[in-house]
C-alpha cells in the first residue's frame, strides 16, 4: 500500500519566483491530471490502544504552519498556480495567528481553539488514516483528522523506531534531505547555486568542517561511551533509518515523492529516472551539527570582544577603557532578569582577578580567514561573491560585521509552581522559538513503544525521539541558554601561514575541502558554476581569523566543547522519552545533564517543577578570561584537554544553574542565575525576559493562576514593544522635565504617551485589519530609537568605539528589522539591543539610583538639559520621517506598509508557500500543560 500523499531549507532557501513564469494554467491542469494517478487513499482504522495519560485533557500544543511538509509535484504546481494547499499543510497556522487578537477573551474551553489537544492517542471518531508501514505487523501509524499528526505505536522497539522514521519521511523528506546536505556543506550541489544557498552552506561549513570519517567517529564514540543506552541508541537509529529508506523506496516506485526532486533535477517527472539517495547514519550527525550550531552552541566572539576592548583602551587608556568596556559588557549585572531568582550563585566564566595568557590582536591587523577558493562560472562574478559573503555573514548573526559571532538564542518559558495555581498543580506554557518555515524545521509526533512514551516536537530527520514535549505524567521544554562553550586560541605561526606551534613543535595545519558545482534547474536558474570551500584545522579547532599579536603572526582558532561531539546528546533525549527513567525532577535533571548543547531545560508534572542548564562547560585554566583570545599553549588549555578526542574536564552538574520547585521560572534567553556569565551581550536592566518576569510575578503574587492566565501573560508579552514598555517612560520623563513648546515634538510626545497608556502593544485595530492601533506612535518610536541611541552615545564614545560596540551588540531588533537566523519577517524580536544602556544612562542623568551603572554618563554629557535637547531634536527628526522611509519595503511588502513590514512569513524551504500573518513574539512550537495526577 502506498504511503499517504506526502506534503512538502533555512531562511534563504526560497522557492524561486520564476515558478509562475513557466506555469501556464492549461499545461498545469494537464500535468496535474497525469501526476495524480499514482496517489491513493489509506484505510481508516479504529482507535488504537494508548498509554496511560495523566494530563486529564489539559495538555495542548501548536506548531505552524502544519504537519504536512511534503508535497508532490502536482501539489506544488497547484499551490504555485492557484494557491491551493495540500491537506494539513497549514491547518495550524490560522489558530496560531488568531491568538494575537483572541487571547484577551480566552477561556478554558477556548484554549484548544488556538492550540491542539495534545492528549495521547486518537479518539475513534477522529482517526483519519491508519497504516502499517512496509506491511510490518509490529507498528502502526495513525493520523488524526484535525492536524494529521502521526501517532506511532509499536509492539517492538525496532518496529516503533522504524515507524518513526517512516512517518518522518512522509512529513519532511525533502527538508531532511536539504539539511543533511547543509550539514556537509553540499547544499549548492544538491539544491542549486543561488547566492543564498552559497551563503548558507558556507556559514555551517566554516563552523563544522567535518569529513565523512569525522561523522562516523562521532557515532562510534557516542555508542562506545554510553554502555547499554549507547547500544540502544545505535539500534534505534538503524531502525529509524530503515523506516526513512523504506518510505523513499515506496514513494519512488509509487511516484508520490516530494516534487522538489523533479524541480531540482534529481528525478524526471515523465520517466521517473533519477534517484533519491538513501539516508545513512552519518546523515544524522550532519543534521545534528546544523541544529546544534543554530540553537545550542553558545560562545565565541572573543576576537570581536578584543577589538572593542582595544578601541575603548585607545580612547580612554587601559584602566579607564577597560572599566568602560566592562560596564557595557554587563557580565553580571545586578538589575538583570534571572531564571533562578532566589539569589543562589553559580559562578561561571567570571572575570579573573589576574587574567593570564591573553592574546589580543595588534590594532587593525585582524582579517577573517578566507573560505571560498577557485570560483568558476556564476560563482566567479563579483556580484555572486559579494552576495554570498553577505548571506553567510547574516545567516545566523545579527550584527552587520563579519567579526560578530552573536548568535540568536530564542524560545521562552513560563512555569508556575502548584503553590500559586488555582488547582494546586504546576502549570507551564513553554516552547522553542525556531523561526517560521514551510515546512517547519520541527515536526509533531506521538511515539508509543517499549521504553518510549511521548508526544511533542522533534527536528526533522532527528525524530527517533521526541525532543520537546510531554510524557505520560510530565512535560519538558527548552530555551537557548548561550553560556560560553567556545574559546578562541591564538596559534603562533611557524615556517609559513599553514604551520603552527603545538607544544613547541612546528605542526602542519590540516586542509579540509569541499568542492561544489551546480547547473541551472527549474527551481534555481542560477548559471552553472563551482567553487571550493577550504578550511584549515588545528588541534585547537578551525582557523577563523588571522592577525598579529605583539608583531607575531597568529591564526585565531575556535574550539567548542561540542565540536566532534554532535551525536552525544542523543542519550539525554532517549532518557527523556523513557517513562521508566523519568519519574520526577531529579531524573529529569539527570537526563538533561546528558545533553551537551547549551540549553535551559524546564519540567513540570502534577506536583513539581524543575530547571536545569545543560552543556559541556569546559573547566578553563586558572586566570583565563573566557571573553578574550588566549595563547595556544599548554598553560591556557582546558583542564585535561585531549585534542585527539576534544574532551576535557567539564564543570559538575551542581555548578550548572539548576532548581526544583522555585515559585516560578521564566526564560526568554535572559541570564540564568547570579554570577553565571553568558557569551552574548545585553543581559542588563532591560531584557525581553522582563516582559515575562513582570507579568508572571504579578500572577504569582495574586495566586490562583490558571492555564488561561498564563497563556494570556505569554500572549500579552508577545505583542509588547520592549523599548516602549520598559524604556520609553524614562525617555518621556527627560523630555517632559520642562514644558515641550515645539509643536512637532509635542504632538509626537502625545502620540507616544497615548500608546504607552494603551499598553504599548504592536497589535491590529481588529483581527485581519492589517493596520496597527497607534500606528503613528509605533512609526515614531521605530524611527526615533536608532537616532536617539546614536546621538546619545556616539559623541561621548567616539565613532571608532561606538562602531566597535555596535558590532558586539546591535542597537535595535524590531520586528521589521532583518535579524536572527531567519532574517526579516522572523517574529522573534527585542532580544538584542541597547535598551539596557539607554535605560541605565537616562536614569543616571535623571538622578535615579542605578545598580551597575555605565562607567560614565553619555546623554548630553550627563546634563539633563543637554540630554533633553538631544532627545527632542532626534524625536522631531523621527516624527518627520514618512512611513515609507521607516519601512522601506522588500520583496513582500510595499514601502510604507507598517503591518506587512512586521509580519511573519513562513520561509519557503520547498515548493509550498503560505500567506504572512500578524506579528507575534512567541515560541514556534508551544505547549500548555497542567497534569492532574502522577504515577
Amino acid at each position: 500500500m502506498p504511503g499517504r500523499t506526502p506534503r512538502t531549507p533555512l531562511d534563504r532557501l526560497r522557492t524561486p519566483r520564476r515558478f509562475p513564469g513557466f506555469l501556464k494554467t492549461a499545461s498545469v491542469c494537464v500535468l496535474i491530471a497525469g501526476l495524480l494517478s499514482p496517489l491513493s487513499q489509506m484505510a481508516v482504522a479504529a482507535e488504537t490502544a494508548t498509554a496511560t495519560d495523566y494530563c486529564g485533557g489539559q495538555c495542548s500544543d501548536i506548531l505552524p504552519p502544519g504537519e504536512n511538509g511534503n508535497a508532490t509535484l502536482a501539489q506544488i504546481l497547484l499551490n504555485q498556480a492557484f494557491g491551493t494547499q495540500p491537506s494539513h499543510a497549514e491547518d495550524q497556522l490560522g489558530p496560531y495567528a488568531n491568538l494575537a487578537k483572541g487571547y484577551s477573551a480566552l477561556t478554558t474551553d477556548k484554549i484548544n481553539t488556538f492550540f491542539n489537544d495534545a492528549s495521547f492517542g486518537v479518539a475513534s471518531g477522529q482517526v483519519a488514516s491508519t497504516e502499517s508501514p512496509a506491511g510490518r505487523t509490529d507498528v502502526t501509524i495513525v493520523r488524526d483528522k484535525k492536524t494529521g499528526v502521526p501517532h506511532i505505536t509499536g509492539t517492538t522497539r525496532y518496529g516503533t523506531e522504524f515507524g518513526a522514521g517512516y512517518a518522518a519521511a512522509e512529513d519532511r523528506l525533502w527538508l531532511m534531505d536539504v539539511f543533511r546536505h547543509v550539514g556537509r556543506g553540499q547544499l549548492t550541489t544538491f539544491a542549486g547555486g543561488a547566492a543564498s544557498n552559497q551563503g548558507l552552506e558556507q556559514e555551517f561549513y566554516r563552523n563544522a568542517p567535518y569529513t565523512e570519517a569525522d561523522l562516523q567517529a562521532q557515532i562510534d564514540n557516542a555508542v562506545a561511551h554510553n554502555g547499554t543506552r549507547g547500544q540502544q541508541a545505535l539500534a534505534d537509529a538503524d531502525a529509524y533509518l530503515a523506516g526513512i529508506n523504506s518510505y523513499i523506496d515506496a514513494s519512488d516506485s509509487g511516484r508520490y515523492f516530494p516534487g522538489e526532486y523533479v524541480l531540482t533535477g534529481h528525478k524526471d517527472s515523465i520517466t521517473n529516472a533519477g534517484t533519491i539517495d538513501h539516508f545513512k547514519i552519518t546523515d544524522l550527525v550532519a543534521l545534528a551539527s546544523v541544529i546544534g550550531s543554530l540553537f545550542g552552541s553558545g560562545g565565541g566572539g572573543e576576537v570581536n570582544n578584543a577589538v572593542s576592548l582595544l578601541a575603548a583602551q585607545a580612547k580612554y587608556g587601559v584602566a579607564d577603557g577597560t572599566a568602560l568596556w566592562e560596564s557595557f559588557r554587563e557580565r553580571n549585572d545586578a538589575e538583570a532578569a534571572l531564571t533562578v531568582h532566589n539569589g543562589e550563585s553559580f559562578p561561571y566564566a567570571t572575570k579573573p582577578d589576574d587574567p593570564q595568557g591573553e592574546a589580543l590582536p595588534d590594532a587593525g591587523t585582524v582579517t577573517q580567514e578566507p573560505l571560498v577558493y577557485d570560483r568558476t562560472g556564476s560563482a566567479a562574478t563579483a556580484t555572486a561573491a559579494t552576495t554570498a559573503t553577505t548571506a553567510a555573514a547574516t545567516a545566523t548573526t545579527a550584527a552587520a560585521t563579519a567579526l560578530s559571532s552573536a548568535r540568536r538564542g530564542m524560545s521562552n518559558a513560563l512555569v508556575v509552581s502548584g503553590r500559586s495555581t488555582a488547582s494546586g498543580h504546576p502549570i507551564a506554557v513553554f516552547g522553542p522559538q525556531t523561526g517560521y518555515f514551510a515546512p517547519q524545521l520541527l515536526m509533531l509526533q506521538e511515539i508509543q513503544g517499549p521504553g518510549i512514551s511521548a508526544r511533542g516536537a522533534s527536528f526533522a530527520g532527528l525524530s527517533m525521539y521526541v525532543e520537546l514535549g510531554r510524557g505520560q505524567d510530565y512535560a519538558w521544554s527548552a530555551t537557548t541558554s548561550g553560556q560560553d562553550i567556545i574559546d578562541t586560541y591564538a596559534v603562533e605561526l611557524c615556517q609559513d601561514d599553514y604551520h603552527y606551534l603545538y607544544h613547541g613543535t612546528c605542526t602542519a595545519m590540516e586542509k579540509v575541502e569541499q568542492k561544489n558545482a551546480w547547473k541551472p534547474t527549474t527551481a534555481d536558474g542560477t548559471a552553472a558554476g563551482s567553487y571550493t570551500m577550504r578550511v584549515y584545522r588545528t588541534k585547537y579547532g578551525p582557523v577563523e581569523y588571522r592577525a598579529t599579536v605583539g608583531g607575531k603572526k597568529v591564526a585565531y582558532t575556535t574550539l567548542r566543547s561540542s565540536y566532534l561531539h554532535e551525536a552525544d546528546s542523543i542519550i539525554g533525549f532517549q532518557m527523556l522519552n523513557d517513562p521508566d527513567y523519568v519519574n520526577g525532577p531529579a531524573a529529569f535533571q539527570a537526563a538533561a545533564q546528558h545533553i551537551n548543547y547549551t540549553f535551559n531545560w524546564f519540567y513540570a508534572d502534577s506536583t513539581h517543577t524543575a530547571y536545569y542548564n545543560s552543556g559541556d562547560n569546559p573547566v578553563r585554566a586558572s586566570g583565563v578570561d573566557a571573553e578574550f583570545p588566549v595563547w595556544a599553549q599548554a598553560a591556557y588549555e582546558w583542564r585535561n584537554w585531549d585534542p585527539a578526542t576534544n574532551t576535557a574536564d567539564y564543570t559538575p552538574a551542581s555548578a550548572h544553574p539548576n532548581s526544583v520547585d522555585q515559585d516560578y521560572y521564566i526564560s526568554w534567553n535572559n541570564k540564568q542565575a547570579k554570577d553565571y556569565t553568558t557569551a552574548s551581550w545585553g543581559d542588563g536592566s532591560v531584557h525581553r525576559g522582563n516582559l515575562l518576569d513582570d507579568r508572571v510575578k504579578k500572577l504569582v503574587a495574586a495566586g490562583g493562576v490558571t492555564r488561561v492566565a498564563l497563556v494570556k501573560a505569554m500572549a500579552d508579552a508577545a505583542l509588547a514593544d520592549l523599548r516602549a514598555e520598559d524604556v520609553l517612560p524614562d525617555l518621556l520623563r527627560v523630555v517632559n522635565s520642562s514644558p515641550v513648546t515645539d509643536t512637532t515634538a509635542a504632538a509626537a510626545v502625545t502620540k507616544l504617551q497615548t500608546w504607552l497608556t494603551a499598553g504599548a502593544k504592536r497589535t491590529e485595530t481588529s483581527s485581519g485589519s492589517k493596520t496597527y492601533a497607534d500606528a503613528d506612535a509605533i512609526r515614531i518610536l521605530d524611527a526615533w530609537w536608532p537616532l536617539l541611541v546614536k546621538a546619545e552615545f556616539e559623541p561621548g564614545l567616539g565613532t571608532p568605539l561606538y562602531t566597535a560596540l555596535t558590532a558586539n551588540l546591535p542597537i535595535d531588533e524590531t520586528p521589521s528589522a532583518a535579524h536572527g537566523p531567519t532574517g526579516s519577517h522572523a517574529g522573534s524580536s527585542f532580544q538584542y539591543g541597547w535598551w539596557s544602556y539607554v535605560d541605565k544612562d537616562v536614569r543616571a542623568v535623571l538622578g535615579d539610583t542605578v545598580a551597575g551603572p555605565l562607567a560614565r554618563k553619555y546623554c548630553g554629557g550627563g546634563s539633563l538639559t543637554s540630554c533633553r535637547d538631544i532627545l527632542i531634536g532626534t524625536l522631531k527628526q523621527a516624527a518627520g520621517m514618512t512611513a515609507a522611509q521607516v519601512y522601506p519595503g522588500d520583496d513582500l511588502c510595499a514601502a510604507g506598509n507598517q503591518w506587512c513590514a512586521d509580519s511573519i512569513v513562513q520561509r519557503t524551504l520547498g515548493g509550498i508557500k503560505h500567506g504572512n500573518i500578524s506579528w507575534q513574539n512567541r515560541p514556534t512550537y508551544q505547549q500548555v500543560v497542567e497534569f492532574t495526577s502522577h504515577r
